[in-house]
């Protein structure tokens, strides 16, 4: 059996794992994000005695996605320490030879959710993770999108709440979607943990406001055939009905689709691949990668 490894590189964890060509993965571990030294030794143990034929790696970002840059596979700006400026793929290449995929980790996630997961058969959807971080993944013609460099469409600019004061915990932008509405954000603003609310807290509600306006930008700019919404914050359950009601009521009739008007609950939705989202999607760069 033709078997493919695919990391998925967190800033709070990497998820290693092989799997096959249809996506079924096979065996995975994870361990804590920490410098990279220690962090892809873990790497290189677990792919030792793995006989790969590709490997696909959905990276935090900032990541430079140019492959005539001199910086191509490098982790750029961010705030994680030890991690500012890393060759993560030039470290991996050096020790696993075998052709590679490269892309973030939510880009990875939308190509997994659009080969065998929620957004399957379709050519357009994006894929948002709200956890630590809120990053997206748009796929769109088929085709995943970079540009100037890559989407970041966690750092828009959404309207505050009306009954919420806290500054916002994103250290670029403050207030921005992510500093609003990531984990880290609802921890700092309520003083605990989100799963520690309970689901009839104003947080939640605070929290639907925020990403329905980041749905509707998205709608209306990117215009995906589906939304898909991962990560940790998303595993309350409550939040989905309250995000799509919102995002119906602030598009007020303007996207006259059906999708819209009475297949919501279809529209925006969990990923079917659940917590291996991001997995499948690496194995399915892997797979690209050996085309």
């Amino acid at each position: 059996m033709e078997l493919l490894g695919g990391i998925e590189a967190g800033g709070t964890k990497f998820v290693c794992g092989i799997g096959t060509k249809d996506g079924e993965v096979i065996d995975r571990t994870s361990f804590p994000t920490t410098n990279p030294e220690e962090t892809l030794r873990q790497v290189f143990d677990y792919f030792q005695d793995k006989s790969i034929t590709a490997l696909g790696v959905g990276s935090f970002g900032p990541v430079d996605l140019q492959q005539d840059s001199a910086t191509y596979g490098y982790v750029t700006s961010t705030p994680k320490p030890g991690w500012g400026n890393y060759p993560l793929l030039t470290a991996l290449k050096e020790q696993i030879k075998v052709p590679m995929g490269f892309d973030t980790d939510v880009n990875g996630a939308a190509l997994g959710e659009a080969t065998w997961g929620a957004a399957k058969g379709l050519k357009n959807c994006m894929y948002i993770t709200v956890g630590t971080g809120i990053g997206a993944g748009v796929l769109v013609n088929g085709e995943l999108v970079h540009g100037l460099t890559h989407p970041e469409a966690g750092h828009i600019l959404v309207r505050r709440h009306p009954e919420d004061t806290y500054a916002g915990r994103c250290p670029y932008h403050h207030d921005c979607l992510e500093g609003m509405a990531a984990g880290p954000g609802i921890e700092e603003r309520w003083g605990v943990k989100g799963y520690e609310l309970p689901s009839d807290h104003i947080a939640w509600e605070m929290e639907a406001h925020y990403l329905a306006q980041a749905l509707v930008n998205y709608v209306l700019t990117v215009s995906p055939e589906r939304i898909i919404l991962g990560g940790g914050v998303m595993k309350q359950p409550q939040l989905f009905p309250l995000i799509r009601q919102k995002l119906v009521e602030l598009l007020n009739g303007y996207v006259p689709h059906q999708a819209i008007l009475q297949g919501i609950d279809q529209y925006v939705v969990p990923p079917a691949l659940g917590d291996n989202a991001g997995l499948c999607g690496t194995l399915a760069l892997a797979s690209r990668a050996l085309r």
